[in-house]
């Protein structure tokens, strides 16, 4: 998937300038950015829901102007940062949502779809609660059963819109180790927007970083992450350590002078 000479924004003020970006095959790539720079107009654009005022983007070789929403569908598959259910759905029948672009009135339900949606259920650890209500379940398992959905779609690109917003940590890393594992367990493309810069660097193996519109820095976190781009993108005062866990780079705040 690639976006080129990509400008974009609403109302006719531009929010992305004449941007390009690859978001690498079979990898996990976090878009990260203070707030304003445009990474989720990025991903609204990569995901065809808000048409470029000029530039492309293309997925599998064709621009995504070119498909049919059902056949885009296909291709892509979208995690909103919010995104809402009818009261009282069963997360089975909501898993079972994401196979919808995959029929039509000549392709009915299959077993191939009743075994999609099951792997779906069983990859995100929520088989065991298909038969209850969506809104019984606690954020983090909620999370879960919209990531079955997004899974179920069997598209090659995962396009995630902050998918750990208002999860605590134990929950957040919950997500980030699941969809971390996609790439190996499924081969899926994963793109998100993630503002934790830290979770950010340790579950993605590419990062894009935008500042004003425009791509800043891109490449893995190890090259990408340092302490001068951190204050030039994100007004930062800070150090880059090396984590103790992953040996990755570790972003650490500088304390503010004393008064």
């Amino acid at each position: 998937m690639a976006a080129a000479g990509l400008h974009a924004g609403y109302g006719g003020a531009p929010v992305l300038a004449g941007l390009d970006v690859t978001i690498p095959a079979g990898a996990v790539t976090s878009v990260i950015g203070p707030n304003g720079c445009g990474k989720s107009t990025l991903l609204r654009c990569l995901a065809g829901l808000l048409d470029p005022m000029s530039g492309e983007v293309a997925v599998a070789g064709r621009p995504i102007g070119g498909y049919r929403r059902r056949e885009l569908a296909r291709h892509i598959a979208v995690l909103p940062q919010m995104p809402t259910a009818p009261e009282g759905m069963l997360v089975g029948d909501l898993v079972a949502l994401g196979r919808h672009p995959h029929q039509s009135w000549l392709r009915q339900w299959t077993a191939d779809d009743a075994g999609r949606v099951g792997r779906a259920l069983e990859l995100t650890n929520v088989a065991g609660y298909a038969d209850r209500p969506l809104d019984s379940l606690s954020g983090g398992q909620r999370q879960r059963a919209w990531l079955a959905m997004a899974l179920a779609q069997d598209a090659e690109v995962l396009l995630l819109d902050e998918p750990t917003t208002y999860l605590d940590i134990a929950h957040a890393i919950d997500i980030l180790n699941l969809v971390a594992g996609l790439p190996g367990r499924t081969g899926t493309t994963v793109a998100m927007v993630l503002h934790d810069l830290n979770l950010a660097i340790r579950y993605s193996d590419h990062l894009v970083v935008l500042g004003e519109g425009a791509v800043a820095a891109v490449g893995a976190p190890e090259e990408v992450i340092t302490a001068e781009l951190l204050a030039e993108v994100f007004r930062l005062s800070a150090v880059v350590v090396e984590d103790p866990q992953t040996g990755g780079p570790l972003v650490v705040p500088t304390a503010p002078p004393a008064r």
